[in-house]
């Protein structure tokens, strides 16, 4: 009897540098196999952020709008993307839900200039109405996010701020694959455990894809009572400074549990507009961390 043939499969650690199969591996993570590599789409922008969570509900968007306001307010060029092509929130946070994409050419996007040094794209432009559900698979969210970076007239931007859903898939894999000069990634969560948990695996995703991780934010971190002035810590707060430490990565900054901050997203006027540095601590909080992280990028 013929000896049987055994196959043996040598298993993955996640480091594609010094894999052996790494120019042949399928997997969708690997960022060595270059043959099959998608070509980077052709947009103009100096740096490209990309803002994630390794779960919802830690206030990512909410974060991402502000942060693309205030980089807007001083005066950089600025587009906001958002890709959370299942539950786009940027209009409503902004006020500009009633908007649609256009076209002044036939070929070309306009995207929605909220100011004149910030503009806007989501998936919410294209629906018909404001509860329609998209259903789409892996592909045509790949298509989509294609014709958002190279279709739309972004025009020279020095930021786009990329909102993506919570986690590790589809979204965030294609636009690290596509968009071009990619500063970084920005990771937001609150300080609880379970969302530190899920936060730390963000990590680990940005940097398996070869990008750099610009820093942690700690979202939702102590509440100051409006009655009182007492701070309390519903959350907790300290856990994703924490986090940041354990996992070797810069520390952006806290932004406190404000209830103006939710009446700002309800009303669609991001909080960075809707007050002043003298009226709010939480203010020089967000203004402190988009500075923190532009030092970021200019080191």
């Amino acid at each position: 009897m013929a000896e049987d043939q055994i196959e043996t499969t040598e298993e993955c650690t996640g480091n594609c540098g010094t894999c052996a199969s790494s120019q042949t591996c399928d997997d969708p993570q690997n960022t060595e196999n270059t043959s099959k590599m998608p070509e980077k789409a052709k947009i103009n922008v100096k740096h490209v952020i990309l803002v994630l969570s390794g779960k919802g509900g830690v206030g990512k968007t909410t974060v991402a709008a502000n942060l693309a306001y205030a980089l807007s307010n001083h005066g950089y060029s600025t587009g906001l993307m958002d890709l959370d092509i299942h539950g786009p929130n940027i209009p409503k946070m902004l006020g500009i839900e009633d908007h649609r994409l256009a076209s002044s050419d036939g070929k070309s996007i306009e995207p929605v200039r909220v100011t004149g040094t910030l503009s806007v794209v989501s998936m919410a432009f294209l629906l018909p109405e404001k509860n329609t559900p998209v259903v789409w698979r892996g592909p045509m969210k790949m298509t989509a996010i294609r014709q958002f970076l190279e279709d739309v007239n972004w025009g020279d931007l020095d930021y786009l701020v990329v909102d993506l859903p919570p986690g590790t898939g589809d979204e965030a894999l294609t636009i690290a694959q596509l968009a071009p000069n990619i500063a970084g990634a920005v990771i937001v969560t609150t300080p609880q455990d379970m969302a530190v948990l899920d936060s730390s695996k963000a990590v680990l995703f940005v940097k398996n894809m070869g990008l750099k991780v610009l820093g942690v934010i700690e979202n939702m971190s102590g509440l100051v009572c409006p009655h009182c002035g007492e701070e309390i810590d519903l959350f907790g707060t300290g856990g994703g400074e924490k986090a940041a430490e354990d996992l070797g990565v810069p520390y952006l900054g806290s932004i406190p549990l404000d209830p103006e901050m939710r009446k700002a997203g309800d009303e669609g006027r991001p909080f960075i507009i809707r007050r002043s540095p003298e009226e709010s601590h939480t203010w020089e909080c967000i203004n402190n961390v988009m500075e923190t992280l532009v030092r970021q990028i200019d080191n």
